[in-house]
């Protein structure tokens, strides 16, 4: 069973990866590099500043840092780490089949940290704003981010899926700890 569906995420991937277009390989890398986020990260920060004034304090500075923290930290240590599974580019029987952009990266793949660190950050934001816009622009986002590791080549379709569901898990619970902090913090405050 486990073999069949290494098998079939395999073909998958050397399809999606197949579909590369020169003109689209410096935008697919562009798309991936966290650096080029800096930008749209601060548009987050300004708009939950902007719908929760002085708690945005509490959202943003511990909550980020945390989930930022634990979905990365997740990613590698409990997963990559853990299950040792070769990233494409890594692995002998496919390696010179994958259109492969840059750097193959770290040689365990499963699962991904960018897709686990994107879907993390969407389902936060999410659950925070509370706005049908952001949940479309949050998912697109994460989606299209996490998409470009199979283009590039460094990751298999379930590296990245796995990473996704794990990703949503982490920024939902953040949200939890987030609300539950926040409940306190009024019940605190209640009593000034």
């Amino acid at each position: 069973m486990i073999e069949a569906l290494e098998s079939l995420d395999r073909a998958l991937f050397l399809f999606l990866n197949g579909l590369h277009c020169d003109a689209l390989d410096p935008i697919m890398v562009w798309i991936s590099d966290k650096f080029v986020w800096i930008p749209f990260y601060l548009l987050l920060v300004i708009l939950i500043v902007r719908k929760h004034e002085w708690r945005s304090l509490i959202i943003i500075i511990p909550a980020l840092i945390i989930m930022v923290t634990l979905s990365d930290q997740i990613s590698v240590q409990v997963f990559k780490n853990g299950f040792e599974r070769f990233r494409p580019c890594h692995n002998e029987d496919i390696k010179n089949m994958i259109h492969l952009l840059g750097n193959c990266g770290g040689q365990y793949g499963f699962i991904s940290s960018h897709a686990t660190n994107t879907f993390a950050l969407a389902a936060f934001i999410i659950y925070v704003m509370k706005s049908r816009p952001i949940v479309y622009v949050m998912l697109v986002w994460a989606v299209l981010v996490s998409y470009t590791r199979i283009y590039l080549g460094v990751h298999y379709p379930a590296d990245v899926l796995g990473g996704a569901v794990v990703g949503w898990l982490v920024g939902y619970g953040v949200w939890i700890m987030t609300k539950k902090v926040n409940a306190r913090l009024d019940y605190i405050l209640s009593y000034e």
